[in-house]
């Protein structure tokens, strides 16, 4: 069986061989259960390119096993989720989940009716929490109140160690079960981290920037002196620096499923992507400040000259 396999990989070829007459060892030649074996050590994107190389490997870069062993060992908290991937299983689902989604302009699309998010946090290359979270996205209420998904909330609790806010790793993918199509909208590592000296808390953000000037912003409150995780949450913001609705919210999510994925250098794009629209923002907010403060001049000026002429009235009757 294994030598009818070997030679289905090869092509029905001969073995090759050397200079010298003798038989050229290659690595179609190991047994199949070797092969496997170490194609399950590779990640994601090394599975995918070896199954590139022949049509036998293909076959075996398509192992159901081996993408679900990935994805479980990345997300654990996908353990907790019936179907992943629809038909297309655990390599689909890591192909929509691993990449970052594009930033794509916004298309009409069918609204997830309920969301499924998956919430690894890590530190240290240690899992200290997974969490699977179930949104009802349909409901009027969803729909017209700012877009939030909470993972932890009031409860939170103690990792073993201190907290080192630049070492947490999160991972929130979310998922539309009716069509297993998924998307990360975490950017993995922090883009940002606010400490708040008067509670001696942190707030880690882990923001992506999707398509139509919406950003889907993960946040992890944490105490890093004592190891508590206070509170997990996932909002939208608009390039004005204020919340999006569910409708919206939803409608951005949907875009990206659907969206291509960033291939290489995709950290580096999300990153520069983030500081654009954090820097757009900023100005905006400075705009919106100046503007304000020049009506609160011009009103202050006028409220002083009616005073003044109110007094003046009042000398010369």
């Amino acid at each position: 069986m294994v030598g009818a396999r070997v030679e289905e990989m090869t092509g029905g070829c001969s073995p090759a061989c050397d200079h010298d007459g003798g038989i050229e060892t290659v690595i179609e030649d190991l047994p199949v259960e070797v092969l496997v074996t170490v194609l399950r050590c590779l990640d994601g994107a090394s599975l995918a390119a070896v199954g590139c190389a022949s049509a036998g490997f293909r076959e075996l870069a398509n192992d159901p096993d081996a993408w679900r062993a990935l994805c479980l060992e990345m997300w654990p908290s996908l353990r907790q989720v019936v179907s992943c991937g629809g038909d297309g299983g655990y390599r689909a689902l890591y192909a929509d989940a691993f990449p970052f989604p594009t930033a794509s302009p916004a298309v009409s699309s069918s609204l997830p009716a309920r969301l499924v998010s998956a919430v690894d946090l890590h530190h240290n290359g240690v899992c200290i929490m997974s969490r699977v979270v179930e949104t009802e996205a349909s409901s009027a209420w969803f729909l017209g109140s700012p877009f939030r998904v909470d993972a932890l909330l009031q409860e939170g609790f103690t990792s073993p160690s201190p907290i080192t806010p630049g070492d947490l790793r999160l991972n929130w993918i979310l998922i539309d079960p009716a069509t297993g199509a998924a998307v990360n909208v975490s950017s993995r590592r922090p883009v940002s981290i606010e400490r708040r000296w008067l509670t001696g808390e942190s707030v880690v953000r882990f923001t992506v920037v999707l398509g139509g000037g919406v950003a889907l912003e993960a946040a992890v409150m944490c105490d890093d002196r004592h190891g508590h995780v206070r509170e997990i949450n996932l909002c939208a913001a608009d390039a004005e620096g204020g919340g999006v609705n569910g409708q919206d919210g939803l409608a951005a999510v949907a875009t990206a499923m659907a969206s291509a994925r960033q291939r290489r250098g995709a950290e580096e794009a999300l990153r520069q992507l983030y500081e654009e629209f954090a820097e757009g923002k900023r100005e905006r907010k400075e705009r919106k400040e100046r503007r304000e403060s020049i009506v609160d001049l011009c009103c202050s000026g006028l409220g002083a000259a009616a005073f003044l002429a109110f007094l003046v009235m009042l000398t010369f009757r």
